[in-house]
C-alpha cells in the first residue's frame, strides 16, 4: 500500500479528518477529535503510526519486522508500521480499522451511535451533531403550560 492509498482508506471512514498539527511533513487522521493515524511524508520507506491494542501490537512486532514500536508515542498502545514495505493490504487496512474502532470506542456515548443493524459490535459511527436536550425544568413548565390549556379548554363536569 503507498502513502495515497493509505490516506484515501483513512478518509473512507465515517467522519474522519485530516490536518498537520505537527508541521507540514505529518498527516494527522483523527476522529472525533481524536487522533488514529498519522503518516510522515518525508520517511523512505513511508510509516505511519497506528494505535492497537497493548497484546496485539506485541503480537504484530513479532509476526513484521515493518512493525516497531510507535515513533514519539506511547510504545504500549501504538505501533509505526512501514506502509510500503511488504506487508499485505488486507493485513494494513485491518491495522487501520482496528486503530479506528479503539479510537472511535473510547468516545463518549453521547458521540457515538450503533450501525442501523443495532448490534453491538464495535464497529459504530459518530454523531455529527448531537440534538440538544432540553432540561427536565424545561419539560416540566412544558408540561404545566399543556396541563393549563386543557383544563381552559375542557368543559367541567
Amino acid at each position: 500500500m503507498d502513502l495515497a492509498k493509505f490516506r484515501e482508506y483513512c478518509l473512507s471512514k465515517a467522519n474522519a479528518a485530516e490536518s498537520t498539527p505537527f508541521g507540514p511533513d505529518v498527516l494527522v487522521f483523527k476522529v472525533g477529535g481524536k487522533m488514529f493515524a498519522l503518516a510522515s511524508l518525508d520517511e523512505v520507506p513511508a510509516t505511519a503510526n497506528l494505535k492497537c491494542d497493548p497484546d496485539l501490537a506485541l503480537e504484530l512486532r513479532d509476526r513484521y519486522e515493518q512493525v516497531r514500536p510507535g515513533y514519539h508515542m506511547n510504545k504500549k498502545h501504538w505501533n509505526t508500521v512501514e506502509i510500503e514495505s511488504g506487508i499485505p493490504d488486507i493485513e494494513l487496512r485491518r491495522m487501520i480499522d482496528h486503530s479506528y474502532e479503539l479510537v472511535v470506542n473510547s468516545l463518549p456515548k453521547s458521540k457515538r451511535v450503533r450501525n442501523k443493524g443495532g448490534s453491538g459490535s464495535a464497529k459504530t459511527m459518530l454523531i455529527k451533531a448531537a440534538k440538544p436536550r432540553k432540561s427536565s425544568n424545561a419539560l416540566r413548565r412544558m408540561e404545566r403550560a399543556g396541563a393549563e390549556r386543557h383544563r381552559r379548554v375542557s368543559p367541567r363536569g
